[in-house]
């Protein structure tokens, strides 16, 4: 088993069993910034999945590999909103998805993203 960079205590990313998981993203500009936590909804949930695809493509894949999504929301009334932001993102790509309602994220953001991928690009 390998991983991305070590962070103080998880790696962005670990490769086990042909997958790639990726640890939840937020909203976090690079260097923790998180001056998002007061931002729409949109800007969190873009800047969260702009994140995922950095991690993803520092382990060598892309959104199209992805196999399955869990999306943290502290208020499930964002759903709508996070369906017209995902789409974009993935695009034709569909993975499984699971969006939990919850309680405060850390930094105050309102969005956490985490996903599982497929290591190879598979012809097809």
């Amino acid at each position: 088993m390998t991983s991305g960079n070590t962070g103080p205590h998880y790696s962005p990313f670990t490769l086990g069993g042909g997958l790639i998981f990726v640890s939840g993203q937020l909203p976090l500009r690079p260097g923790r910034d998180t001056t998002l936590a007061a931002a729409s909804f949109r800007e969190q949930a873009e800047q969260a999945l702009s994140n995922l695809r950095a991690v993803l493509a520092s382990a060598g894949a892309d959104l199209s590999q992805v196999v399955k999504t869990t999306v943290y929301l502290t208020d499930i009334a964002d759903w709508d909103e996070l369906d017209e932001v995902y789409g974009a993102f993935f695009g034709t790509a569909r993975p499984a998805r699971s969006v939990i309602a919850t309680g405060p994220l850390h930094f105050r953001f309102r969005i956490e993203i985490e996903a599982i991928a497929v290591a190879a690009k598979t012809a097809g």
